[in-house]
């Protein structure tokens, strides 16, 4: 049986294929649109832990996804949380979110008590802010945006030069002076966040409950909260929007296993009148045909992953702040997505064929 199927498959090189290709297309649209949002997701999840703080103060009404970009806090918050007990470093910062070029965030951070919550910056090249109009960028963004030391670049209408490249995690990709980015907001004396460094990590829960004790409605969690929050399942909008790329991935791989089957079964109509003929079964029937379509899905999987992988290195070399996570269980996950599609694409041709006569089957013209 094996030996007829594959050479079932040779006998229509063109229509296997396009059946292969499909359903690696449908495999590389979930790896890698699914492994685009986790990267990006998960990215920020780790520049934010980069940071160093231990408690996050940031305004009334915020959620998980906002309180970024503005700045409603009086920074005299900071004085006052500075003589909190166990508090060792707070450092006020002023975010604004940009879309010139791709959705990010640049912060406005006093250098000096950035560094008291995580440490020292590590310069790659150059250094700290030689002036107001100074700027520290990441490598992946002087990577993607062709950046160097002493090079200019227009952020918020306003022209900056590059004094430092620090390795990236470490917050936002682009910083200013915060006393810059507040003249340029319009947020003079006013903070985004407030990033707490503990003496003791372990004191985060309760210094967050004392913190909401003076500055009522404030919103005040711990770090380790925080980054337990940043999950697909959390994001308003990207479970969903996974649910939905799926779906239009199942749907593809049984449009196209469908067709393509159904059309062989039509093209075969001999050639199982013949088998039914020698006493072949209807499950023998169906066997074949389910056993083409696996086969035609396991290749068009390995197809998949291959050129997932080969996009990814491509994005990662165009984009490189662009991550792509490729992951075993959405690999895993895609590739039982895909075999579950082929064969309920499968299902009905195969039983169309097994209940073919085999007088008229042979009959056929």
């Amino acid at each position: 049986m094996n030996k007829m199927i594959v050479a079932n498959l040779a006998y229509r090189p063109v229509r296997s294929i396009i059946s292969i290709v499909a359903v690696g297309v449908e495999v590389t649209l979930i790896i890698l649109i699914v492994g685009l949002a986790l990267g990006m997701l998960n990215d920020s999840k780790q520049r934010t832990q980069g940071i160093g703080a231990d408690v996050m103060v940031r305004p009334p009404g915020t959620s998980i996804l906002t309180g970024f970009s503005g700045a409603p806090m009086p920074i005299q918050i900071a004085d006052l949380l500075r003589k909190q007990p166990h508090v060792v470093a707070v450092s006020p910062v002023v975010a604004q979110i940009t879309a010139s070029g791709s959705l990010e965030a640049i912060n406005g951070i006093d250098l000096d008590s950035f560094q008291k919550i995580g440490g020292p910056l590590e310069y790659l090249e150059g250094g700290p802010f030689q002036g107001p109009d100074s700027a520290i960028v990441d490598d992946y963004y002087a990577e993607a945006n062709k950046v160097q030391v002493g090079s200019t670049m227009d952020t918020l209408n306003h022209k900056f030069t590059v004094t430092g490249i620090i390795p990236h995690g470490r917050g936002a990709r682009r910083y200013i002076p915060i006393t810059t980015m507040q003249d340029l907001t319009g947020s003079q004396n006013k903070a985004s966040i407030f990033y707490v460094k503990l003496d003791d990590p372990k004191n985060a829960d309760a210094v967050s409950e004392q913190f909401k004790t003076i500055l009522s409605g404030y919103n005040i969690v711990s770090m380790q909260q925080f980054l337990s929050l940043m999950s697909a399942d959390n994001i308003p909008g990207l479970s969903t929007f996974i649910k939905i790329v799926i779906g239009i991935s199942v749907i593809v791989g049984f449009i196209v296993i469908f067709q393509s089957m159904y059309t062989a079964v039509m093209e075969r109509t001999r050639e199982i009148g013949i088998l039914k003929s020698l006493g072949a079964s209807k499950l023998y029937i169906v066997r074949v045909i389910l056993r083409e379509t696996l086969l035609l899905a396991i290749a068009g999987i390995v197809f998949g992953i291959i050129i997932s992988v080969v996009a990814r290195a491509g994005i990662k070399g165009r984009w490189p702040t662009l991550p792509v996570q490729i992951t075993w269980f959405w690999t895993i996950s895609a590739a039982i997505i895909a075999v579950v599609g082929a064969m309920l694409g499968a299902i009905y041709p195969a039983f169309k064929a097994a209940q073919k006569d085999p007088v008229d089957a042979l009959a056929y013209e």
